[in-house]
């Protein structure tokens, strides 16, 4: 099989989880290698590897920041590489492909808890749409592979994910990596604030890496539909409360002062996971608090090496 951006955050906690159930022949491309933005380097890996599934979570993403940065890049990128994954994946007669879309994906404003079946009902969030219209062309494009070609593709939408190896840069990181960071090193130099984005209105959930890798693998062993279908923890927390929450088991004192010049994102975001409980039996396991906290140890070991 073929798992692109197995070397990533989530990447790796797949491969692993793939790796204990006793997969072996997993190939990792690396981008050094395949462009897998141009179709001759795709068709190249499927030659080499001829895998029998495809989990495609290579992905060009970042916080709210990079998305306004870098809105060309980001759509060409990931348009380009999903849609020539599959299209050559069906070319060359691979069972099973997985795809992985993003929460992103989802109208500005979406009745919550959002379902899959609101994904068309109104135009993404605007820093991060062509993202999230990138990703969501796949949705198409599998759905109608199924329909022409009887390809077996699926479609997930994971929420945003979090945990030990996340990408920590305060540049192009989530919010869950950026506060850690921001309140370890606060604290370490004695700081008497921190400065964080928005209102801390907005809302939010988040799936633990380890949840997220196991409900794709459950997918890709057992849903062979191309209904979309959200993978998420079934709650929500304001970005206030999970300031202070970060702050609290960080032992940051410190003060929180909020920017509301920058941007807030999408108003609120939580999924409705009842598809997946009932198509593929995945329910998250790891509760918000232990997940904080196995990302904040992870992070305390690793900021030395961290840039």
């Amino acid at each position: 099989m073929i798992v692109t951006g197995g070397g990533g955050f989530l990447g790796r906690v797949v491969v692993g989880q793939l790796k204990d159930k006793g997969c072996k022949a997993i190939v990792v491309p690396r981008s050094t290698k395949f462009d897998l933005r141009k179709t001759s380097a795709i068709r190249k890996l499927y030659a080499q590897a001829r895998p029998d599934l495809v989990i495609h979570l290579a992905a060009v993403v970042g916080g709210i920041g990079a998305n306004r940065d870098n809105p060309g890049k980001f759509f060409y990128d990931n348009l380009m590489m999903g849609v020539e994954l599959i299209e050559q994946a069906r070319q060359m007669g691979v069972p099973k492909f997985v795809a992985i879309g993003t929460i992103c994906a989802y109208p500005k404003f979406c009745p919550v808890p959002f379902k899959e079946d609101t994904i068309w009902d109104g135009y993404p969030e605007e820093t991060n749409a062509p993202y999230g219209l990138a990703k969501k062309m796949l949705l198409v494009q599998s759905q109608a592979y199924r329909q022409q070609y009887g390809f077996n593709s699926i479609f997930l939408l994971p929420v945003n994910l979090y945990g030990p190896g996340d990408n920590f840069s305060l540049t192009s990181s989530h919010v869950i990596p950026a506060l850690i960071r921001k309140c370890v090193e606060a604290k370490k130099r004695g700081d008497g604030h921190i400065t964080v984005w928005g209102t801390g209105r907005a809302t939010r959930e988040f799936l633990y890496v380890d949840d997220a890798a196991r409900g794709i693998i459950l997918a890709a062993e057992k849903y062979n539909s191309s209904e979309p279908v959200n993978l998420g923890a079934g709650f929500e927390i304001s970005i206030k409360k999970l300031v202070y929450l970060i702050a609290q088991l960080t032992k940051f004192k410190g003060d929180i002062i909020w920017d509301a010049s920058k941007p807030d994102g999408q108003p609120r975001r939580c999924l409705d996971t009842t598809r997946a409980r009932k198509a593929f039996g995945f329910e998250a396991k790891v509760s918000f608090e232990e997940g904080l906290k196995k990302t904040i140890t992870w992070y305390a070991s690793n900021a030395h090496v961290i840039v």
